[in-house]
């Protein structure tokens, strides 16, 4: 048989099973074998020796005492390439007791014969039959499952594999490698730092420290990958593992969580590779859930933009603390249609969840929607976000960020609202193009209702930068990119952003509205900024592929109205802590209302009357900071500058 008609069997045959019924014909025809092989041997290979009353005796009574036993014990049932030493004890079991039962029987007609020697003759037989029938079965089942293995095996390329943690978790990844015969992975050593560990060798596997594992195996071993085995590694300590071998081009794998286990272990299939949100996430953020419980419980919600990415999950963490009404807006058809079908069966039968199509920018709607519901809290999360498109849009993102959020506003104050809660942005700080800028003056109209007199609500305002998955964010857009085969598209190579996870900043988000006596900006801690271009080399290599040879990066250029780095506070802004480590509070210079007021009723009536360029100036005139960045409207700032 040629190499590759082996391989053709070895596909076309490689999930299929051997009847269990043909195991029990080859299983038989040993036991037939072994019966006249062992009466052989007992004669010195001598056939004129043989005592053919005796051969028949023992011909039908052990053939007839082993079936009825392999019935019994069912020992033709395993599967052959997945035979264990469970299978090998039944198979002993069988043999061993059929054995007793046959010297049981032949000692019964040892008076029929009337000599001696024919039970001398016969148990010679039987012990001599005992152990080829033992050795023949067993070892033709070893033998089926080595040749499945070597064959199947030796059609996959070789994975090295490194395992980071010596402990239980890792001597338990390694013996699962080593026993899943659908794979080739070879574990070339621990990784650990336990000084006791290095050096020395678990289950003839030698264990290394960092340094001396990158030295010896990275570069030197193609299809390399580390595998992290230990559970109760902190955040900070698994993304700085995994990114010091995925800058070198190393994939890293990890376990799945304990909870996932089954009877104290886990499957070679469960083993994933490390996803980037794991990497730029952080430790669990603690928030105070009986404050927020107590804020949310039996209260009437509103959310705004509630389909979103923000929004969306705003609602699954409100539906935890129980309240009384929960009123979804967006005027997004399919993803109210969507939210609902998700959250159909989950919501607890003391929450009253109303989905409700509509614009924040249609004053008739939205009043008659608050007049009905009368909300206590609104969770203002409504907002056009993609900078490059509003950049070409002013009209839109205007309508939508500012005035839509000021009619939301309006609406809180007249319905008696007790908190209204806007989502910002990082974007709004020192704005370079439209969509930060609608987002800093919608900021500027909701802090400055505080200073209201007879109003009953508080204003609170919340601010954080890029969220990890989150609709239209580079994360999913590089994940298509990869699985179109390239190119990755990074708009230049030292552009960095802030990242969170969408959950980490609604927890914030509910945290901070829990905290807000109103007139707040709240600023969340985002942790270090990250580079894109990092960002996606990363995401290349977890991928499995290489750079430059798989997928190519391609620098596009600054999109209009972009950044190269994000700021969550600006120069002149202070700000004061909070009980939450994670949060801090913007001291700002708030205009007053009436001030703001007349701003947003010229831009109104500029909105009704005038062009984009005349909607981007006169923002430009009510925020002095805010300078356009690879846009169109850079010449509205050169204008100013020469005015001055």
């Amino acid at each position: 048989m040629t190499i590759s008609s082996t391989n053709y069997f070895i596909r076309r045959f490689s999930d299929r099973f051997i009847s269990r019924w043909l195991v029990l014909a080859v299983d038989i025809s040993v036991v037939v074998f072994c019966i006249f092989f062992a009466t052989l041997i007992r004669r010195n290979f001598r056939i004129s020796d043989i005592d053919l009353d005796l051969l028949r005796f023992n011909f039908f009574l052990i053939l007839s005492t082993r079936i009825v036993f392999f019935f019994l014990f069912k020992s033709y049932e395993g599967i052959i390439r997945h035979t264990s030493m469970e299978d090998a004890l039944k198979i002993f079991k069988t043999i061993f007791l059929s054995s007793l039962f046959i010297l049981a029987i032949s000692w019964g007609y040892k008076f029929q014969f009337e000599t001696l020697n024919f039970i001398s003759n016969a148990l010679a037989v039987y012990i001599i039959d005992f152990f080829l029938t033992l050795v023949f079965l067993i070892g033709i089942r070893i033998f089926a499952k080595a040749f499945y293995e070597f064959f199947n095996v030796n059609n996959l390329p070789v994975s090295n594999v490194l395992i980071f943690g010596a402990g239980y978790s890792g001597l338990l990844t390694k013996n699962i490698i080593s026993a899943d015969s659908r794979s080739n992975y070879a574990v070339l050593g621990f990784i650990d730092e336990n000084e006791t560990k290095i050096n020395k060798s678990l289950e003839g596997i030698r264990v290394y420290n960092l340094e001396q594992a990158i030295e010896r195996f990275v570069g030197h071993y193609r299809n390399l990958s580390v595998i992290i085995a230990v559970n109760n590694l902190s955040k900070e300590k698994r993304r700085y593992v995994s990114d010091l071998f995925l800058e070198k081009g190393i994939v890293v794998k990890n376990l799945p969580p304990m909870n996932k286990w089954v009877d104290g272990g886990f499957s070679l299939n469960q083993i994933h590779n490390v996803k980037i949100e794991d990497l730029l996430g952080r430790e669990v953020i603690q928030t105070n859930n009986s404050s927020i419980s107590s804020e949310i419980n039996s209260k009437t919600i509103f959310v705004t933009g509630a389909a979103g990415s923000i929004g969306s999950e705003l609602v699954r963490q409100l539906i935890q603390y129980l309240p009384n009404k929960l009123i979804l807006i967006d005027q997004s058809e399919t993803g109210i249609y969507d939210l609902e079908f998700e959250l159909k069966g989950q919501i607890p039968q003391n929450v009253n969840v109303n989905f409700i199509v509509g614009s924040v920018t249609d004053k008739i709607r939205m009043a008659k929607i608050f007049k009905k519901y009368k909300p206590d809290i609104v969770f203002h999360a409504a907002a056009y976000k993609h900078v490059p498109l509003m950049e070409n849009n002013p009209y839109e993102a205007i309508r939508v960020n500012v005035l839509g959020t000021r009619l939301m506003a309006d609406l809180a104050i007249e319905s008696g609202v007790k908190k209204f809660v806007m989502v910002s942005t990082d974007k709004a700080v020192n704005p370079t193009n439209v969509m930060g800028a609608t987002k800093r003056l919608a900021e500027m109209y909701t802090q400055s209702m505080n200073q209201l007199e007879d109003g009953k609500t508080k204003f609170i305002a919340t601010r954080f930068g890029n969220v990890l998955g989150s609709n239209g964010s580079v994360i999913p857009l590089f994940k298509k990119q990869i699985e179109n085969g390239g190119p990755l598209t990074v708009t230049h190579p030292e552009i960095t952003r802030y990242f969170m996870t969408i959950p980490e900043a609604c927890q914030l988000v509910l945290e901070a509205a829990t905290m807000g006596v109103g007139g707040e900006v709240f600023v969340f801690d985002m942790g270090e900024p990250v580079k894109i271009v990092d960002l996606a080399k990363k995401m290349i290599t977890l991928s499995g592929l290489t750079i430059d040879k798989d997928i190519k990066l391609h620098f596009s250029g600054l999109r209009p109205g972009e950044k190269l780095y994000e700021e969550l506070l600006s120069n002149n802004e202070n700000t004061l802590p909070t009980h939450h480590p994670k949060i801090l509070i913007a001291k700002l210079n708030t205009p007053s209302f009436a001030f703001m007021e007349i701003q947003l009723n010229d831009i109104q009536t500029i909105l009704e009357m005038g062009t984009n360029t005349h909607l981007v100036a006169k923002i430009k005139e009510i925020i002095p900071e805010y300078l356009s960045n690879n846009s169109v409207f850079e010449q509205l700032d050169k204008s100013t500058i020469l005015r001055k």
